[in-house]
């Protein structure tokens, strides 16, 4: 008897906690269970990524070639440039009659040019290399659409004002008494009119540049 009334004694000093209950048919299934399709829309969406990555690889791999060769043509725009002049066979004692880049400002500047953007498409090689192996990567095309653009203007700027000096150099000027001295210096009017083509296939490849990372990135948002 003492036993059973200490007994319920304790119960009555004890709190009284009510647990809630679960409904084990309820909730868990559908909070943590996947659904039916999961494994069949994880693997086409990674089939659409590989997709996604081999065109945009493809891209990249054609953005280098150009890049490339656009260096390679505007290095050697500027060097043709640079090295082309002519003396003619007669002269005078006083007067020696001699054509250099260096005699007109706008041909040194189409020299400079054309040095500045053949090194900067050198040196934008190893992005190209980057969005590559890594053909999801926006920054680097982000960077080198930038970039192109400001040097594709410059390298329009300066291949159409050496434009107008080679036509001159051709046809003249009756107007503003400028008489054709390609007739005297065939070799350099040559030589120059070789480099500002050179400078503007540069130019047009430097276009197609811009026009691939634009592509690429509008593919990417």
């Amino acid at each position: 008897m003492d036993i059973e009334k200490a007994g319920s004694r304790r119960e009555e000093e004890e709190p009284i906690v009510q647990r809630p209950k679960l409904d084990k048919g309820k909730g868990k299934a559908h909070v943590f269970a996947p659904p039916m399709n999961y494994s069949r829309i994880m693997e086409k969406h990674k089939q659409e990524k590989v997709g996604t990555s081999g065109w945009r690889r493809g891209v990249a791999i054609f953005d280098f070639v150009l890049r490339l060769i656009a260096a390679i043509t505007a290095m050697a725009a500027a060097a043709k440039m640079a090295t082309t002049e002519e003396t003619l066979p007669f002269f005078t004692q006083f007067l020696q009659f001699q054509a250099d880049y260096t005699d007109l400002p706008t041909m040194s500047s189409f020299v400079i040019v054309n040095s500045i953007v053949g090194g900067y498409l050198t040196l934008s090689l190893p992005f190209s290399i980057v969005c590559i192996l890594r053909p999801l990567a926006v920054p680097p095309r982000l960077f080198l659409i930038l970039c192109d653009t400001a040097m594709m203007g410059l390298t329009m700027i300066a291949a159409s004002a050496s434009a107008a000096i080679v036509y001159l150099a051709h046809n003249g000027n009756s107007s503003s008494n400028w008489l054709p001295v390609c007739q005297q210096f065939g070799d350099f009017c040559q030589g120059t009119s070789g480099a500002v083509v050179a400078s503007f296939i540069a130019a047009t490849l430097l276009m197609f540049l811009v026009i691939l990372s634009a592509f690429a990135l509008k593919r990417s948002t």
